[in-house]
């Protein structure tokens, strides 16, 4: 078979590995013939392309980015993109095409499967977001990331006696926050699931203080939202610009939260935005080895015809599930992992006073 790939979207480490795994068992199994789209959706509408051989991929497992390149075009919002898109295939005589991306990617993918395109998805998301999947490739190396600049974090910050306010991505659901804000010992976590009342978060940091722990370390998402009531709120923007799949450019909140924390307590704080330092550098072994096993399990896919389909991770196990399922809806952190946040910080003097 000829079969097309691209990788759009942001990138994040672990596309190298896909690619390598899909073309490597394409041709030591299935005797294919690889063809990479570059830049996305943009290289599909443009017909640009280059050949993925295995000299191509050779020595990529460990790079972080994409040889393909990426961005954040949307066949959509382009005039016939779309109609562009399948004469493109067609001119190519593709045979199949491996999407790897997040939803957006996946929302075209699905649009050109209802064309009549034979197309698989592979699940990309930094945040941990895709639906219909546990894990995506490149959390676990932000994580890593992230837990390392709270390690350097806390150092500066004793040394000091200031509260460091560190900024994460997370859009719309906060496991990079969670999770990092877990492994780095941070003292408050702030995400988009829960909006959160600055009021409480400042005497949650004086009563740390009044215990004689004269630093704080607060890890909040990108997206996470100031309320005084739950469920209220907006994520603060960094302009009123959108992306061609209409997402609005979050940053700026660990400022704006810096700020007012040291409004409120007199402490001294400082804003620390890692922004797309998560996204650089080689991925870790967990992403290496989870990449790998979505390669594998996209070219076995296209083999066996499930076509309108993506490779997810469920209870450790790759399967193929409906792209409807996965773009349907963002996997957001759950009751229960909050509880485990909740579990491991002390109770605000007003949650302590109401009764049992």
């Amino acid at each position: 078979m000829k079969i097309g790939m691209l990788t759009g979207g942001g990138d994040c480490p672990g596309l190298n590995a896909v690619i390598r795994a899909v073309v490597r068992k394409g041709i030591f199994t299935y005797e294919d013939e690889f063809v990479g789209f570059m830049e996305g959706w943009r290289g599909v509408i443009e017909d640009r392309s280059m050949p993925l051989t295995l000299d191509a991929v050779g020595g990529i497992l460990p790079r972080g980015g994409t040889i393909l390149r990426t961005s954040r075009t949307n066949p959509s919002k382009r005039h016939d993109g779309i109609d562009r898109c399948m004469v493109s295939l067609e001119k190519n005589h593709m045979d199949a095409l491996i999407a790897i991306g997040g939803d957006d990617t996946l929302s075209v993918a699905q649009k050109l499967h209802e064309r009549g395109a034979k197309v698989v998805g592979v699940p990309k998301t930094i945040d941990n977001d895709l639906g219909g999947t546990d894990y995506t490739f490149g959390f676990d190396t932000a994580c890593n990331i992230v837990c390392e600049a709270l390690d350097r974090v806390h150092t500066t910050a004793e040394a000091h006696n200031r509260v460091m306010v560190v900024e994460v991505m997370g859009r719309d659901a906060g496991w990079i926050a969670l999770y990092s804000g877990i492994a780095g010992g941070a003292d408050v976590i702030l995400i988009p699931e829960r909006p959160f009342d600055i009021d409480k978060v400042a005497d949650s940091i004086h009563q740390r203080h009044e215990r004689g722990r004269y630093f704080s370390i607060v890890v909040v998402a990108e997206g996470a939202k100031f309320s005084s009531e739950p469920g209220q709120g907006s994520p603060v923007l960094q302009d009123m610009g959108k992306d061609e799949f209409g997402h609005v450019k979050l940053g700026g909140i660990a400022n704006i939260l810096a700020r007012e924390i040291e409004k409120r307590t007199g402490f001294e704080t400082r804003a620390v935005v890692l922004g797309h330092i998560q996204r650089g550098g080689s991925p870790s072994a967990f992403d290496r080895v989870l990449a790998t096993r979505y390669g594998l399990g996209a070219i076995d896919m296209v083999h066996r015809g499930e076509f309108g389909c993506m490779a997810a991770l469920r209870s450790n196990k790759i399967v193929s599930i409906p792209l409807l399922e996965a773009i349907s809806r963002n996997r957001t952190v759950d009751n229960e992992m909050i509880q485990i946040v909740d579990g491991l910080f002390e109770k605000s003097a007003e949650k302590e006073e109401e009764p049992a």
